[in-house]
């Protein structure tokens, strides 16, 4: 039964790619209402005048980010990195709830930060009060009842995340070495146009980029050295296919002697038996972004190789909506106490 709460939701951001996802996908929420947008780019401008699809469905106006705080419960924010600091820090102050959709929150490490990212953090006491939350990783959602600020996760690491963390924490694998080799559409670039991201370049093409030092390498490796229980390091390879939207990560790793394939699909089967948003394929078959496209669902298939002792993990998601907003409307689910699911079942297309 669906509670009665009403959730005030302002998106910061909002004319951004994940942005107007959450805003597709909080209208469709039976508990949250979207009260305020706010766009940099698009202040003033009404965002049905951004983006036609959304005209009779969502005609607020974008007002200036100082502006959206006091309406709202919780502000979600789709921001480049170095942007939501000080947003968190007044929603803080003020006793809003904060979900960032950025990378400002996602390391424990500033170390790490300042290596990848080339900043300090701006507010850095604040960050005692930030939580990581990939909430099929159960400790998240036991540490998050009265969390304030929530990192999102970023697209990549949430694939590699639920495709690995069952082996590596049960034992299944060793940790040297894992490659990872990731492929996601174009909307992962964000809606700001690059050279690689041009029509004329990115159709029938099909090429790899920022190959060993993409910045979701320090966010992969913090949550699998977690499951494993020691640091690990990866070798992790992103590609740009040309389609809109959609993450295939395949990851290799070496089993350890005597796992069996029964083990293997066992683990895993346990591990998501009362996730609803993952699923663990039958033998056999294999992960195809197809059948995630528009949902918050993830599935995982599992192919032992056993001439070479290598266990393959294929994962799949949609990066707009696992990857990015429907992962945060799941946590913003269990902030407020409500069915994880309230909102995101969403049925893939058929076809």
């Amino acid at each position: 039964m669906t509670s009665d709460i009403k959730i005030r939701v302002a998106i910061v951001g909002a004319t951004g790619y994940a942005g107007a996802e959450l805003v597709r996908l909080l209208y469709g929420h039976p508990n949250a209402e979207v009260v305020a947008v706010s766009s940099k780019s698009f202040e003033n401008q009404a965002l049905s005048e951004v983006y036609p699809a959304f005209a009779g469905f969502c005609d607020l106006v974008c007002e200036n980010q100082s502006e959206v705080v006091d309406q709202s419960d919780v502000v979600f924010a789709a921001l480049p990195h170095g942007l939501s600091e000080p947003l968190a820090a007044e929603c803080l102050q003020k006793g809003k709830r904060f979900i960032d959709l950025g990378a400002d929150f996602r390391l424990s490490d500033e170390q790490a930060y300042q290596e990848w990212y080339h900043k300090s953090y701006d507010c850095p006491e604040i960050h005692k009060a930030a939580i990581y939350s990939i909430p099929e990783l159960c400790h998240f959602r036991r540490s998050m009842s009265e969390a304030m600020i929530v990192a999102n996760p970023g697209c990549y690491p949430t694939s590699v995340a639920l495709g690995l963390y069952p082996a590596l924490e049960r034992g299944l694998v060793k940790t040297d070495p894992i490659i990872i080799d990731s492929k996601s559409g174009a909307t992962g670039a964000g809606r700001g146009l690059s050279q690689t991201t041009h029509f004329c370049d990115c159709n029938e093409a099909f090429a790899p980029y920022k190959a060993g030092v993409h910045r979701h390498t320090p966010e992969i490796e913090q949550t699998l050295s977690e499951a494993a229980g020691k640091p690990v390091k990866v070798t992790f390879v992103p590609h740009l296919l040309p389609v809109n939207r959609g993450i295939v990560s395949t990851m290799y790793t070496r089993l350890l002697d005597g796992v069996t394939e029964e083990q293997i699909f066992d683990v895993y089967r346990q591990f998501y038996e009362d996730e609803p948003f993952v699923r663990v394929m039958p033998k056999g078959q294999y992960a195809n972004l197809r059948n995630v496209k528009y949902t918050n669902m993830c599935d995982i298939s599992l192919h032992p190789d056993w001439r070479t002792g290598t266990l393959i993990v294929v994962s799949t998601i949609d990066n707009m909506v696992k990857g990015a907003a429907g992962q945060a409307i799941q946590n913003m689910n269990i902030l407020f106490k409500l069915p994880e699911t309230t909102g995101l079942m969403l049925v893939p297309p058929a076809f």
